[in-house]
């Protein structure tokens, strides 16, 4: 992919004949130029350079590509996820230590032993500090999955064509987003919240009619208010589709974090000599355990679940706008 709007929407404009030294874009040759569901010349074949074929694709070949993905570029994905989570999760449990005396305190509360008022007075001078550490937390944790998303929703592109790509060049062509996405993600987040506290439904509504705002803002380079219409229009028609391959992520993501964080867990119930006492989980040893099942859980959930996420998107444009043509147009000249 290079900085031509190869996945640029059909609403953007793509009549342009290409500069000297410049690759064409999908659906335009040197001196010819095709419309979205014109087939090219030639009969039309079900080919497949990249991670999927380039073809309408099944839910279960959604999942393939995403872990093929994984596989073909191990050192950008799994390497890149791994320093993401470990940062993130690290200073995360760095940023709680100042307020673990609080978070014990909670959590101790016997209510047999204390009165109402007592309780009431502690919560509330714990509550602040706890809050306070857990909204720290959270930032860091939104901010490395926005950069990890973007960053892998560029690895994906290049994955469907089959093409090489190091990290300097996902990171050259992912920069331009990356402010952009975070506030998309914020924005987004915000939405998602405020749907789900007036009611669950529109609250799952909302996340998967707007699941596919960071591969259409990343891809095809548009503004934080087209990549919502984006997502929303391609979203469109084939709502209980993208909500069931997006629930098969969400299962499959937890069914590894249990697997992977389980031993830690169990490690770190051993350390405490398994009581039951709540405070004793948060123990410093215990949180360093929990915090190492973590980084490996996110090293594995977080780059499938963003794949998958961008395959949909993929899926979606192949199905409702005929970007398969252009992809095996675009496979055929060697790239973008």
């Amino acid at each position: 992919m290079s900085d031509t709007p190869g996945w640029s929407s059909p609403d953007q404009p793509s009549n342009q004949q290409p500069q000297h030294g410049q690759q064409p874009q999908y659906g335009q040759q040197h001196g010819q130029q095709y419309g979205y569901h014109t087939p090219p010349p030639g009969p039309q074949q079900s080919i497949k350079p990249g991670v999927i074929p380039l073809r309408p694709l099944s839910a279960g070949e959604i999942i393939d590509g995403s872990i093929t993905t994984m596989r073909r570029y191990p050192k950008l994905i799994i390497g890149a996820a791994a320093v993401v989570a470990a940062v993130t999760q690290i200073i995360g449990l760095l940023v709680q230590l100042p307020f673990l005396d609080d978070l014990t305190a909670a959590v101790s509360l016997d209510p047999n032993t204390m009165t109402e008022e007592q309780i009431l007075e502690q919560f509330t001078n714990t509550l602040p500090g706890v809050l306070g550490g857990a909204f720290l937390s959270t930032l860091l944790v939104l901010i490395g999955t926005v950069f990890l998303s973007g960053y892998i929703t560029v690895i994906v592109g290049h994955a469907v064509l089959g093409e090489p790509v190091s990290f300097g060049q996902a990171w050259e062509e992912f920069k331009p987003r990356l402010l952009p996405l975070l506030g998309a993600t914020l924005l987004s987040s915000l939405v998602i919240t405020v749907g789900a506290l007036l009611c669950i439904v529109p609250g799952v509504w909302l996340w998967v009619m707007f699941a596919l705002v960071t591969p259409a803002l990343v891809l095809e380079r548009c503004g934080v208010g087209a990549a919502f219409g984006r997502s929303k229009k391609l979203v469109n028609g084939a709502w209980w589709r993208t909500f069931g391959i997006l629930l098969l992520t969400l299962v499959i993501s937890w069914v590894i974090s249990w697997i992977v964080s389980l031993p830690f867990g169990l490690a770190g119930a051993v350390s405490t000599g398994l009581t039951a006492d709540p405070a004793a989980a948060l123990g410093l040893g215990s949180l360093v355990l929990s915090t190492i099942g973590a980084i490996i859980a996110a090293t594995i959930t977080l780059p499938f679940s963003s794949a998958v996420t961008v395959l949909v998107y993929v899926d979606r444009r192949m199905r409702s706008e005929g970007m398969d043509i252009e992809l095996q147009r675009a496979a055929g000249h060697g790239g973008l």
